[in-house]
């Protein structure tokens, strides 16, 4: 299998302060470790190339952008919240993070690639169509997923997100979009306490409780996605990868390991080969301890790229 690693240097450059826990060390632990291991020599390496207006408007409303827009400053540090910040490199950096997912897509769907992993930041499954929260500006799965949809050949779409914070601004913009399935796993009770109790049928959230060991985890994926996934048939998968459920996460308070992930991304790939001929797109969200969120891409990567 020929996997695509798409990143830019500029991703780097967002800064949201000294001890903001999404720091620019994130891609830089990555990179360290698929460099030290030598995975980075099998991947198709790509450099992101950043959305347009016109392409994140297919998430987000017109307004939503502008604002942003105008909210960032020209030297220091502006608040969107009381979590996600401005520096002047901000924008650039989600614009390359959203182009990432776009450029992931045409590559898989043009075949030539099997599947891709966007190591970019900022993460976007916070970012609601009109709202900006939870270090996310623009929801980076959400603009690669209705970029597929605009192609002749896909139809179906799902997105799968096991990071430990709910994906709200995914669920936000797909709730009436029956073509898509959204399914998640998530520490419950927590942050962010939106749409964690919607009820669509295109919407499967798995709450855990804080503490949960791994064979909760990995319940909650065979025993509920895995037929969801299956009916639902989709003609591409999309991955919000965050690795923020590990247990050395200072984050949250979930248990998974770095073979939790590689467990998870097996039985996503053997459900992408049933359905869609192996397609996935992977695009990074959470991981807050640099070493635990390089080892636990390195396991994703190893099953993406076959290993």
């Amino acid at each position: 299998m020929t996997t695509a690693l798409i990143s830019h240097a500029d991703c780097t450059l967002h800064d949201m302060g000294p001890e903001h826990p999404e720091s620019p060390l994130r891609l830089l632990a990555i990179r360290k470790v698929l460099e030290r291991t030598g995975l980075m020599q099998e991947l198709e390496q790509h450099q992101s190339v950043a959305a347009t207006a016109q392409q994140i408007e297919l998430a987000h409303s017109r307004q939503h952008r502008t604002r942003l827009e105008q909210l960032q400053p020209e030297q220091g540090i502006v608040h969107a919240d009381d979590d996600t910040a401005l520096c002047p490199h901000s924008l650039n950096a989600a614009t390359l993070a959203a182009g990432s997912a776009i450029q992931a897509t045409d590559l898989v769907l043009g075949g030539t690639v099997q599947n891709a992993f966007c190591a970019i930041r900022p993460p976007g499954h916070h970012a609601e169509h009109s709202l900006a929260m939870g270090f996310c500006f623009y929801n980076n799965v959400a603009i690669g997923a209705l970029h597929a949809l605009q192609q002749p050949s896909v139809q179906r779409v799902a997105i799968v997100d096991f990071d430990v914070h709910h994906g709200n601004g995914t669920v936000d913009i797909f709730k009436d979009r029956p073509e898509v399935l959204v399914c998640s796993t998530f520490q419950y009770p927590y942050y962010p306490e939106r749409y964690q109790d919607i009820q669509r049928d295109n919407i499967l959230n798995c709450p855990l409780p804080a503490y949960s060991k791994p064979a909760l985890f990995r319940h909650a994926l065979e025993d509920r996605w895995l037929p969801a996934l299956l009916a639902h048939k989709p003609d591409i998968i999309f991955i919000s990868a965050g690795f923020d459920a590990h247990h050395e996460d200072p984050m949250a308070d979930l248990e998974l390991t770095e073979e939790d992930y590689r467990w998870a991304t097996q039985m996503l790939t053997d459900v992408a080969r049933q359905c869609c001929n192996g397609r996935i797109v992977s695009v990074l969200e959470g991981g807050y301890n640099p070493v635990a969120l390089g080892f636990s891409v390195q396991a994703h990567l190893e099953v993406l790229t076959g290993h």
